[in-house]
């Protein structure tokens, strides 16, 4: 049985979608079949065995179409295996990670129904070209780690992997290596 698996984001200036695409490689890399879509174009998840959602986290926020696309499919989400990933610090620093992934939890605890079976922070991008001002003061950075983001994404292999129904699906999490939140 083929399964797919959807990687779905939502991004302000791009680098998100880079990421997303990066874990839509690895996770094809290991024999999946993955579809990388925006979040806000995601209207069924009938289709897919497993979901991964990426947003960034900007202004002490996760993207409005990473978390729209997990309020709006809850119920179906709650039933898969599920692994989301916020992108926001401008450092690796471990106070700039903890905040930002203190709010990726802020946000997911407004779906507490959904229980994601695996969560990271990675760092982000600034490009101060792309920002208004006063942003655009900000040193450009790219904290993005790839080998730490392939890490990730095969981490989620064996458990999108089990080939098993949405509803059947859920008794897999426990494949998957819990991040600490």
């Amino acid at each position: 049985m083929s399964v797919t698996i959807l990687v779905a984001y939502g991004t302000k200036h791009g680098s998100t979608r880079e990421v997303a695409c990066a874990v839509a490689a690895t996770l094809e890399k290991h024999g999946l079949a993955v579809e990388t879509r925006p979040a806000a174009d995601v209207a069924d998840l009938s289709p897919y065995a497993g979901v991964v959602i990426g947003g960034a986290i900007y202004m002490g926020r996760w993207h409005p179409d990473a978390l729209g696309l997990l309020k709006r499919h809850r119920r179906a989400l709650a039933a898969m295996p599920v692994a989301i990933f916020g992108m926001g610090p401008h450092t690796l620093e471990q106070h700039d990670v903890e905040a930002a992934r203190e709010q990726l939890v802020k946000a997911l605890a407004k779906v507490p129904e959904v229980e994601p079976a695996a969560v990271a922070v990675f760092g982000g991008v600034i490009d101060p070209q792309a920002l208004r001002f006063p942003f655009n003061q900000i040193p450009p950075s790219d904290a993005r780690d790839w080998p730490s983001i392939r890490a990730w994404a095969t981490q989620l292999v064996e458990a999108f992997a089990c080939g098993k129904a949405a509803s059947d699906a859920r008794d897999d999490r426990s494949a998957l290596q819990q991040s600490p939140r």
